[in-house]
């Protein structure tokens, strides 16, 4: 998912999406997802969600809700979820919140999934202090960002980056999304942390472009997990030698997401492709600013959370919440028959 620092994401595209699915057809039961991660380690070949952050009237955190709503994706066959993202609204939450997120969901999910919370702060210090908190509280892996608003060289950036790697002994993903974060670690750059840091297992690649996918295989063969980080570049991705995917819709379509996934990786090109079509209107949403707001409004729509976002966010008005009304309404008329989608 993309986000701008602090928060707000540049768009990739700021074209609508489709006015209505490609397909309508029904689509098999879901494929056998990949085996779940235990608690003492992270399997990055999955369907890992980007977790939105629920809130109530009073815009504090719905705990109770959090905790359901992880069991269900992991239920419908998710690998681990990953909380404090750009599509969590991390930057909005304050640091002891975000803390109280990861402990919630590790009670929640007891041992079923892991939890690898994003780090992410203005500060070095803060970043180390907080994969510090988080690794105590029980999370088993960390997705670690370049730091808000400041971007700047590969020297500085490698250096905030190789602090927060060298404060814990957990697996760490890196994230990679230039078009938001501004900072953009090639796939040189990322091979060297890799040499550097026997911890860093992932990559979430975020730059749009697939050609980095296998840019990073030549490089670094199969020492690195690398997933996509963009909603609607997944089949791509995975045909470009991905092995796992930071999702977004599937906070309100884990079956479909995992389905797609899993068809993607197995190599049924045609089944995966007429799913493809019919959830690319919805994935679309994931790429650009008001990606919160939409995915959310998506989730109140099937009855899976509330579209409740904390300001500097605003819930969705006028013109833009008519045209995003409409393009779920589209996307939940022809939704594919599966096993599993609720």
């Amino acid at each position: 998912m993309p986000a701008s620092p602090p928060e707000t994401p540049t768009p990739v595209s700021s074209s609508p999406a489709p006015s209505s699915p490609m397909s309508s057809s029904p689509v098999p039961s879901s494929p056998a997802p990949s085996p779940r991660a235990s608690s003492d380690r992270v399997d990055w070949r999955g369907v890992l969600p980007a977790i939105t952050t629920p809130f109530d009237a009073d815009l504090e955190i719905d705990h109770a809700f959090l905790a359901d709503h992880a069991r269900w994706m992991v239920d419908e066959g998710c690998v681990g979820v990953v909380p404090g993202g750009s599509l969590g609204e991390a930057a909005t939450l304050a640091f002891d919140e975000k803390v109280a997120v990861v402990r919630s969901l590790v009670a929640a999910l007891d041992g079923r999934a892991p939890v690898v919370p994003g780090v992410a702060a203005l500060a070095t210090a803060e970043a180390v202090r907080f994969a510090r908190a988080v690794e105590a509280e029980g999370a088993r892996g960390l997705m670690v960002l370049p730091p808000y608003v400041y971007s700047t060289d590969w020297r500085e950036m490698k250096a905030h980056v190789a602090e927060v790697l060298n404060a814990t002994e957990l697996p760490c993903m890196l994230y990679n999304n230039p078009v938001a974060y501004t900072t953009d670690f090639t796939p040189g750059q990322i091979a060297e942390l890799a040499e550097e840091h026997p911890n860093l297992a992932a990559v979430k690649e975020s730059s749009t472009d697939v050609r980095r996918v296998t840019a990073l295989r030549g490089l670094t063969g199969d020492r690195l997990e690398i997933l996509v980080g963009v909603d609607d570049a997944i089949v791509e991705g995975i045909a470009a030698g991905a092995v796992g995917w930071i999702a977004g819709l599937v906070n309100a379509f884990p079956a479909e997401s995992v389905a797609l996934f899993e068809l993607a990786r197995q190599g049924r090109t045609a089944e995966a492709l007429a799913l493809y079509h019919w959830f690319l209107p919805l994935l679309r949403l994931d790429t650009v600013p008001k990606f919160v707001q939409l995915i959310k409004l998506v989730q109140e729509r099937v009855g899976h959370g509330s579209a409740r976002v904390r300001p500097p966010r605003l819930e969705l008005a006028g013109d833009e919440r008519s045209e995003a009304e409409r393009v779920i309404a589209l996307a939940l008329a022809a939704r594919p028959a599966m096993k599993g989608a609720a």
